[in-house]
Protein backbone atom coordinates (compact mmCIF):
# COMPACT_ATOMS: atom_id res chain seq x y z
CA UNK A 1 0.00 0.00 0.00
CA UNK A 2 1.41 3.63 -0.76
CA UNK A 3 -0.10 6.89 0.14
CA UNK A 4 -0.94 9.99 -1.77
CA UNK A 5 0.78 12.63 -0.22
CA UNK A 6 1.35 14.57 -3.44
CA UNK A 7 -1.51 16.95 -5.37
CA UNK A 8 -3.19 15.24 -8.33
CA UNK A 9 -5.42 18.17 -8.64
CA UNK A 10 -3.90 18.07 -12.47
CA UNK A 11 -4.87 14.84 -13.38
CA UNK A 12 -8.84 15.82 -12.72
CA UNK A 13 -8.96 18.53 -14.82
CA UNK A 14 -11.38 17.55 -18.10
CA UNK A 15 -9.39 17.68 -21.49
CA UNK A 16 -11.72 17.75 -24.84
CA UNK A 17 -10.32 15.29 -27.64
CA UNK A 18 -12.14 16.35 -31.15
CA UNK A 19 -15.02 17.48 -29.37
CA UNK A 20 -15.58 15.06 -26.76
CA UNK A 21 -14.66 15.60 -23.28
CA UNK A 22 -12.83 13.40 -21.49
CA UNK A 23 -13.63 13.98 -17.51
CA UNK A 24 -9.93 13.72 -16.46
CA UNK A 25 -6.57 13.02 -17.67
CA UNK A 26 -6.58 9.53 -16.11
CA UNK A 27 -7.16 6.62 -18.47
CA UNK A 28 -6.60 2.78 -19.04
CA UNK A 29 -3.72 1.24 -20.93
CA UNK A 30 -4.66 -0.97 -23.63
CA UNK A 31 -3.99 -4.85 -22.07
CA UNK A 32 -4.36 -8.42 -23.64
CA UNK A 33 -6.17 -10.38 -21.70
CA UNK A 34 -7.83 -13.13 -23.99
CA UNK A 35 -11.01 -13.48 -22.29
CA UNK A 36 -12.95 -13.83 -25.52
CA UNK A 37 -15.03 -16.57 -26.90
CA UNK A 38 -13.24 -18.80 -29.30
CA UNK A 39 -15.13 -17.42 -32.02
CA UNK A 40 -13.78 -13.60 -31.04
CA UNK A 41 -17.04 -12.16 -29.35
CA UNK A 42 -16.89 -10.15 -26.32
CA UNK A 43 -17.67 -11.82 -23.00
CA UNK A 44 -19.76 -10.92 -20.18
CA UNK A 45 -16.33 -11.20 -18.25
CA UNK A 46 -15.20 -8.83 -20.28
CA UNK A 47 -17.94 -6.36 -19.49
CA UNK A 48 -17.70 -6.86 -15.84
CA UNK A 49 -14.09 -5.88 -16.21
CA UNK A 50 -14.00 -2.67 -18.58
CA UNK A 51 -16.94 -1.16 -16.70
CA UNK A 52 -15.20 -1.68 -13.29
CA UNK A 53 -12.57 0.86 -14.30
CA UNK A 54 -15.04 3.53 -15.05
CA UNK A 55 -17.08 2.79 -12.17
CA UNK A 56 -13.38 3.73 -10.44
CA UNK A 57 -13.27 7.08 -12.20
CA UNK A 58 -11.34 7.03 -15.11
CA UNK A 59 -11.87 9.03 -17.63
CA UNK A 60 -11.32 6.67 -20.62
CA UNK A 61 -10.92 3.38 -20.80
CA UNK A 62 -9.15 1.62 -23.74
CA UNK A 63 -10.03 -1.65 -25.18
CA UNK A 64 -7.56 -4.24 -25.58
CA UNK A 65 -6.09 -5.12 -29.05
CA UNK A 66 -9.36 -5.63 -31.15
CA UNK A 67 -8.35 -8.05 -34.50
CA UNK A 68 -9.47 -6.71 -37.75
CA UNK A 69 -9.95 -9.21 -40.32
CA UNK A 70 -10.75 -13.02 -40.91
CA UNK A 71 -7.48 -13.51 -42.46
CA UNK A 72 -4.22 -12.86 -40.75
CA UNK A 73 -4.63 -10.40 -38.16
CA UNK A 74 -5.09 -12.33 -34.88
CA UNK A 75 -2.77 -12.49 -32.81
CA UNK A 76 -4.10 -14.54 -29.59
CA UNK A 77 -6.24 -16.86 -28.81
CA UNK A 78 -9.53 -15.53 -27.24
CA UNK A 79 -8.55 -12.27 -28.54
CA UNK A 80 -11.74 -10.57 -29.21
CA UNK A 81 -12.81 -9.04 -32.77
CA UNK A 82 -14.44 -6.55 -34.66
CA UNK A 83 -14.23 -8.34 -37.88
CA UNK A 84 -17.81 -9.08 -38.64
CA UNK A 85 -21.63 -8.02 -37.12
CA UNK A 86 -21.88 -10.61 -34.67
CA UNK A 87 -18.66 -9.32 -32.67
CA UNK A 88 -19.14 -5.79 -33.28
CA UNK A 89 -22.67 -6.19 -31.32
CA UNK A 90 -21.11 -8.31 -28.33
CA UNK A 91 -18.99 -5.23 -27.51
CA UNK A 92 -22.65 -3.52 -27.17
CA UNK A 93 -23.24 -4.56 -23.58
CA UNK A 94 -19.05 -3.66 -22.80
CA UNK A 95 -19.44 -0.21 -24.21
CA UNK A 96 -22.55 0.44 -22.43
CA UNK A 97 -21.12 -0.40 -19.17
CA UNK A 98 -17.99 2.54 -19.71
CA UNK A 99 -20.42 4.98 -21.16
CA UNK A 100 -22.99 4.51 -18.32
CA UNK A 101 -20.15 5.94 -15.98
CA UNK A 102 -19.02 8.67 -18.46
CA UNK A 103 -15.91 7.44 -19.53
CA UNK A 104 -15.17 7.21 -22.94
CA UNK A 105 -14.67 4.12 -24.90
CA UNK A 106 -11.96 3.45 -26.78
CA UNK A 107 -11.86 0.76 -29.45
CA UNK A 108 -8.32 0.03 -29.92
CA UNK A 109 -7.34 -2.37 -33.15
CA UNK A 110 -4.71 -4.26 -34.10
CA UNK A 111 -2.84 -6.82 -37.17
CA UNK A 112 -0.62 -9.09 -35.27
CA UNK A 113 1.31 -9.25 -37.83
CA UNK A 114 4.45 -11.98 -38.06
CA UNK A 115 3.76 -12.00 -33.96
CA UNK A 116 0.70 -13.74 -34.64
CA UNK A 117 0.88 -16.99 -32.52
CA UNK A 118 -2.71 -17.92 -32.24
CA UNK A 119 -5.61 -17.39 -35.47
CA UNK A 120 -8.31 -19.84 -36.23
CA UNK A 121 -8.33 -18.56 -39.77
CA UNK A 122 -4.98 -19.15 -41.44
CA UNK A 123 -1.72 -21.31 -40.86
CA UNK A 124 1.23 -19.12 -40.98
CA UNK A 125 1.95 -15.34 -40.32
CA UNK A 126 2.33 -11.67 -42.84
CA UNK A 127 4.88 -9.52 -42.65
CA UNK A 128 6.65 -6.65 -44.19
CA UNK A 129 9.31 -9.10 -44.93
CA UNK A 130 10.12 -12.97 -44.67
CA UNK A 131 12.20 -12.21 -41.53
CA UNK A 132 11.87 -14.55 -38.55
CA UNK A 133 10.79 -12.29 -35.11
CA UNK A 134 13.50 -12.36 -32.65
CA UNK A 135 12.63 -13.68 -29.25
CA UNK A 136 9.89 -16.40 -28.17
CA UNK A 137 5.98 -16.46 -28.12
CA UNK A 138 4.19 -15.46 -24.86
CA UNK A 139 3.39 -18.52 -22.55
CA UNK A 140 0.85 -16.25 -20.80
CA UNK A 141 -0.98 -15.78 -24.12
CA UNK A 142 -0.60 -19.37 -25.18
CA UNK A 143 2.61 -19.06 -27.07
CA UNK A 144 5.18 -21.77 -27.48
CA UNK A 145 8.34 -21.53 -29.16
CA UNK A 146 9.96 -19.12 -31.77
CA UNK A 147 7.81 -16.85 -34.17
CA UNK A 148 7.40 -18.59 -37.63
CA UNK A 149 8.88 -16.51 -40.52
CA UNK A 150 6.07 -14.56 -41.79
CA UNK A 151 5.49 -14.24 -45.59
CA UNK A 152 6.25 -11.22 -47.18
CA UNK A 153 2.99 -9.80 -48.05
CA UNK A 154 1.82 -8.38 -51.24
CA UNK A 155 0.52 -5.49 -52.51
CA UNK A 156 -3.35 -6.71 -52.51
CA UNK A 157 -2.93 -7.64 -48.96
CA UNK A 158 -1.49 -4.60 -47.78
CA UNK A 159 -4.89 -3.33 -49.59
CA UNK A 160 -6.81 -6.13 -47.13
CA UNK A 161 -5.09 -4.79 -44.14
CA UNK A 162 -5.99 -1.31 -44.37
CA UNK A 163 -9.81 -2.41 -45.36
CA UNK A 164 -9.40 -4.47 -42.78
CA UNK A 165 -9.11 -1.61 -40.13
CA UNK A 166 -11.31 0.94 -41.64
CA UNK A 167 -14.28 -1.64 -41.76
CA UNK A 168 -13.28 -2.68 -38.35
CA UNK A 169 -13.33 1.03 -37.20
CA UNK A 170 -16.85 1.53 -38.72
CA UNK A 171 -18.47 -1.08 -36.86
CA UNK A 172 -16.98 -0.22 -34.13
CA UNK A 173 -18.71 3.17 -34.11
CA UNK A 174 -21.75 2.53 -36.05
CA UNK A 175 -22.73 -1.02 -34.06
CA UNK A 176 -20.89 -1.00 -31.35
CA UNK A 177 -20.84 2.46 -30.43
CA UNK A 178 -17.23 3.17 -29.37
CA UNK A 179 -16.65 7.30 -28.78
CA UNK A 180 -13.09 6.71 -30.14
CA UNK A 181 -10.72 4.45 -32.44
CA UNK A 182 -7.05 3.53 -31.32
CA UNK A 183 -5.07 2.43 -34.32
CA UNK A 184 -2.40 -0.24 -33.08
CA UNK A 185 1.12 1.24 -35.06
CA UNK A 186 2.93 0.17 -31.61
CA UNK A 187 4.59 -2.77 -29.60
CA UNK A 188 5.87 -5.12 -32.43
CA UNK A 189 2.67 -5.93 -34.21
CA UNK A 190 2.11 -5.53 -38.02
CA UNK A 191 1.89 -1.89 -38.79
CA UNK A 192 5.27 -1.33 -36.25
CA UNK A 193 6.37 -4.01 -37.93
CA UNK A 194 6.73 -1.86 -41.32
CA UNK A 195 7.96 1.07 -39.21
CA UNK A 196 11.16 -0.69 -37.97
CA UNK A 197 13.90 -0.67 -39.77
CA UNK A 198 15.28 -4.43 -38.75
CA UNK A 199 11.72 -6.18 -39.75
CA UNK A 200 11.08 -4.34 -42.87
CA UNK A 201 13.35 -4.89 -45.77
CA UNK A 202 11.32 -3.79 -48.84
CA UNK A 203 13.14 -1.75 -51.73
CA UNK A 204 9.03 -0.42 -52.85
CA UNK A 205 6.99 2.19 -52.16
CA UNK A 206 6.19 0.65 -48.32
CA UNK A 207 9.92 0.44 -47.24
CA UNK A 208 13.09 2.10 -47.53
CA UNK A 209 12.99 5.41 -45.72
CA UNK A 210 11.32 6.33 -42.36
CA UNK A 211 8.83 8.23 -44.92
CA UNK A 212 8.06 5.04 -46.85
CA UNK A 213 8.14 2.84 -43.66
CA UNK A 214 5.35 4.78 -41.58
CA UNK A 215 3.87 5.12 -44.77
CA UNK A 216 1.20 2.13 -43.81
CA UNK A 217 0.39 3.16 -40.26
CA UNK A 218 -0.46 7.22 -42.52
CA UNK A 219 -2.73 4.71 -44.82
CA UNK A 220 -4.16 2.87 -42.43
CA UNK A 221 -5.36 6.75 -40.59
CA UNK A 222 -6.68 7.93 -43.59
CA UNK A 223 -9.04 4.55 -44.86
CA UNK A 224 -10.11 4.96 -40.62
CA UNK A 225 -10.86 8.27 -41.04
CA UNK A 226 -12.74 8.35 -44.39
CA UNK A 227 -14.96 5.31 -42.75
CA UNK A 228 -15.66 7.10 -39.63
CA UNK A 229 -16.32 10.15 -40.30
CA UNK A 230 -14.53 13.83 -39.52
CA UNK A 231 -16.04 14.01 -35.62
CA UNK A 232 -14.95 10.70 -34.25
CA UNK A 233 -11.47 10.72 -32.40
CA UNK A 234 -8.86 8.90 -34.32
CA UNK A 235 -5.69 8.40 -32.64
CA UNK A 236 -2.70 5.96 -33.08
CA UNK A 237 -0.83 3.92 -30.40
CA UNK A 238 3.38 4.31 -31.47
CA UNK A 239 6.32 2.91 -29.20
CA UNK A 240 9.96 2.30 -30.05
CA UNK A 241 10.47 -0.93 -28.03
CA UNK A 242 8.29 -4.16 -28.55
CA UNK A 243 6.73 -7.04 -26.63
CA UNK A 244 9.47 -9.09 -28.27
CA UNK A 245 12.33 -6.42 -28.25
CA UNK A 246 11.74 -3.96 -25.22
CA UNK A 247 15.50 -2.30 -25.77
CA UNK A 248 14.84 -1.40 -29.61
CA UNK A 249 15.20 2.53 -30.71
CA UNK A 250 14.91 4.13 -33.99
CA UNK A 251 17.78 4.40 -36.28
CA UNK A 252 17.72 7.93 -36.76
CA UNK A 253 16.73 9.37 -32.95
CA UNK A 254 15.07 12.89 -33.53
CA UNK A 255 15.04 13.02 -36.43
CA UNK A 256 12.78 9.92 -37.00
CA UNK A 257 10.64 10.96 -34.21
CA UNK A 258 10.49 14.14 -36.37
CA UNK A 259 9.32 12.18 -39.09
CA UNK A 260 6.58 9.83 -37.36
CA UNK A 261 5.41 12.37 -34.86
CA UNK A 262 5.14 14.97 -37.67
CA UNK A 263 3.59 12.81 -40.45
CA UNK A 264 0.86 11.64 -37.81
CA UNK A 265 -0.04 15.25 -36.64
CA UNK A 266 -0.84 16.55 -40.53
CA UNK A 267 -2.46 13.49 -41.41
CA UNK A 268 -5.43 14.24 -38.57
CA UNK A 269 -4.40 12.49 -35.75
CA UNK A 270 -6.36 13.12 -33.13
CA UNK A 271 -4.51 12.01 -30.42
CA UNK A 272 -1.10 9.94 -30.44
CA UNK A 273 -0.47 7.35 -27.34
CA UNK A 274 2.99 6.71 -26.76
CA UNK A 275 4.04 4.41 -24.78
CA UNK A 276 8.00 3.88 -23.22
CA UNK A 277 9.28 1.58 -20.51
CA UNK A 278 9.09 4.80 -18.31
CA UNK A 279 7.48 7.41 -20.09
CA UNK A 280 9.70 10.25 -18.59
CA UNK A 281 13.29 8.89 -19.65
CA UNK A 282 14.97 10.00 -22.56
CA UNK A 283 13.87 8.84 -25.70
CA UNK A 284 17.45 8.45 -26.76
CA UNK A 285 20.69 10.23 -25.15
CA UNK A 286 21.23 11.30 -20.98
CA UNK A 287 19.71 14.55 -21.06
CA UNK A 288 17.40 14.76 -24.08
CA UNK A 289 13.62 14.63 -24.65
CA UNK A 290 11.43 12.05 -23.28
CA UNK A 291 9.27 10.34 -26.60
CA UNK A 292 6.13 12.14 -25.19
CA UNK A 293 7.91 15.51 -25.65
CA UNK A 294 8.94 14.99 -28.67
CA UNK A 295 5.28 13.51 -29.34
CA UNK A 296 4.22 17.02 -28.61
CA UNK A 297 7.05 19.07 -29.93
CA UNK A 298 6.48 17.58 -33.65
CA UNK A 299 2.09 17.02 -33.12
CA UNK A 300 1.63 20.11 -31.54
CA UNK A 301 -2.18 19.88 -32.42
CA UNK A 302 -3.21 16.23 -31.10
CA UNK A 303 -3.41 15.37 -27.71
CA UNK A 304 -0.74 13.06 -26.27
CA UNK A 305 -1.26 9.85 -24.46
CA UNK A 306 1.59 8.59 -22.55
CA UNK A 307 1.82 5.38 -21.18
CA UNK A 308 4.95 3.67 -19.29
CA UNK A 309 5.00 3.79 -15.52
CA UNK A 310 3.15 5.97 -14.71
CA UNK A 311 1.10 4.38 -11.85
CA UNK A 312 3.96 6.01 -10.07
CA UNK A 313 1.46 9.01 -9.26
CA UNK A 314 3.96 11.64 -9.09
CA UNK A 315 5.42 10.88 -12.51
CA UNK A 316 1.91 10.47 -13.63
CA UNK A 317 1.41 14.41 -12.55
CA UNK A 318 4.71 15.55 -13.91
CA UNK A 319 4.08 13.92 -16.85
CA UNK A 320 1.62 16.98 -17.78
CA UNK A 321 4.04 18.91 -17.28
CA UNK A 322 6.04 17.41 -19.99
CA UNK A 323 4.27 16.69 -23.14
CA UNK A 324 0.99 14.53 -22.07
CA UNK A 325 -1.94 15.26 -21.85
CA UNK A 326 -3.90 12.38 -20.72
CA UNK A 327 -1.90 9.49 -18.36
CA UNK A 328 -2.67 6.17 -19.31
CA UNK A 329 -2.33 3.33 -17.09
CA UNK A 330 -1.75 -0.68 -16.76
CA UNK A 331 -0.54 -2.38 -14.05
CA UNK A 332 -1.70 0.32 -11.77
CA UNK A 333 -5.28 -0.20 -13.13
CA UNK A 334 -5.14 -3.85 -12.54
CA UNK A 335 -4.43 -3.19 -8.94
CA UNK A 336 -6.54 -0.22 -8.38
CA UNK A 337 -9.24 -0.44 -10.97
CA UNK A 338 -10.76 2.72 -8.93
CA UNK A 339 -7.72 4.71 -8.60
CA UNK A 340 -8.98 7.85 -9.58
CA UNK A 341 -11.21 7.46 -6.94
CA UNK A 342 -8.78 6.39 -4.37
CA UNK A 343 -6.75 9.79 -5.73
CA UNK A 344 -9.66 11.81 -4.87
CA UNK A 345 -10.55 10.63 -1.39
CA UNK A 346 -6.28 10.83 -0.40
CA UNK A 347 -6.52 6.70 -0.11
CA UNK A 348 -3.84 4.26 -0.32
CA UNK A 349 -3.10 2.50 -3.82
CA UNK A 350 -2.79 -1.13 -3.36
CA UNK A 351 0.66 -2.73 -5.27
CA UNK A 352 0.45 -4.53 -8.40
CA UNK A 353 0.66 -8.68 -7.88
CA UNK A 354 2.11 -10.60 -11.01
CA UNK A 355 0.07 -13.26 -10.16
CA UNK A 356 -2.77 -11.53 -11.72
CA UNK A 357 -1.36 -12.00 -15.55
CA UNK A 358 -0.46 -15.90 -14.30
CA UNK A 359 -0.28 -18.65 -15.86
CA UNK A 360 -2.23 -17.16 -18.60
CA UNK A 361 -3.59 -13.45 -18.33
CA UNK A 362 -6.81 -13.91 -18.88
CA UNK A 363 -9.24 -12.01 -17.09
CA UNK A 364 -9.50 -14.10 -13.43
CA UNK A 365 -13.10 -13.46 -11.42
CA UNK A 366 -11.04 -12.59 -8.26
CA UNK A 367 -10.16 -9.40 -10.16
CA UNK A 368 -14.48 -8.65 -10.29
CA UNK A 369 -14.43 -8.65 -6.64
CA UNK A 370 -11.61 -6.03 -6.15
Amino acid sequence: MRAIEIDTSALFAPIVINGRTVQNRLAVAPMTRISATEDGRASETMADYYERFALGGFGAVSTEGIYTDQAFSQGYANQPGMSDEAQAEAWKPVVAGIKTHGALAIAQLMHAGALSQGNRFRHGTLGPSAIQPIGEQMAFYHGRDRYAVPDAMTEEQIADVIDGFAESAKRAITVAKFNAIEIHGANGYLLDQFLTDYTNTRVDRWGGDTPNRVRLILETLKAVRAKVGAEVPVGVRISQGKVNDYQHKWVAAERDAEIIFGSLGEAGADFIHVTEYAAWQPAFTQGGPSLMQLAKRYAPRAAILANGGLHNIAQAVAALDNGADIVTIARGALANPDLPQRLSDRRTLNEFDPAILAPIANIKRTELAM
